[in-house]
């Protein structure tokens, strides 16, 4: 069961990736996410598209990019930056291709826990117009800015550090 956060917007998109020959002895082929399409044909997912020289493009398939109001920090963010991005993540799974599509976000924050996990492959993509359009609607809509407040320690009885309750011996 998923709980839908109100305010929640998904958007449907296509991702692209390349399967090309491995440098090194150990692996056979690496793999890529190389482009978000906004447009995307009605395909099975990992799909060949075109094989040329070794490399290979395949329709990876479709995934929905969430945007929720509580995350709209790490979105402004992410449009402030030179080149706002979209974060693909494709997983190894028991399937022909060897790899399912995990998830696409264009939150960092959410892209930097998938950062650390040593299987997955986490490729960052320039952010369609389309999508950032959609993208600054939704900062300008949802987005209010939070003020910083510093947490105060409680004061301590400086008295009573140090001090230990004697336990009589039987």
């Amino acid at each position: 069961m998923t709980l839908e956060v109100p305010g929640t917007v998904r958007i449907e998109v296509g991702i692209v990736a390349e399967r090309r020959p491995g440098v090194t002895q150990w692996s056979e082929h690496a793999w890529a996410a190389v482009e978000v399409l906004e447009d995307f044909p009605d395909l099975p997912p990992w799909t060949v598209l075109r094989e040329d020289g070794g490399r290979t493009l395949f329709f990876a398939g479709s995934a929905e990019i969430a945007l929720h109001p509580t995350d709209t920090d790490n979105y402004v963010h992410n449009l402030q930056a030179d080149r706002p991005l979209v974060w693909v993540v494709l997983r190894p799974a028991a399937t022909p291709s060897g790899l399912m599509l995990q998830t696409v976000t264009v939150d960092g924050g959410e892209a930097h826990l998938y950062a650390d996990t040593g299987a997955d492959t986490l490729e960052a993509l320039p952010m369609p117009a389309g999508i950032r359009l959609l993208l600054e609607r939704f900062v300008a809509e949802h987005h209010r800015e939070r003020e910083f407040h510093k947490r105060k320690r409680d004061r301590q009885d400086t008295d009573s550090l140090g001090r230990r309750a004697r336990v009589e011996e039987r």
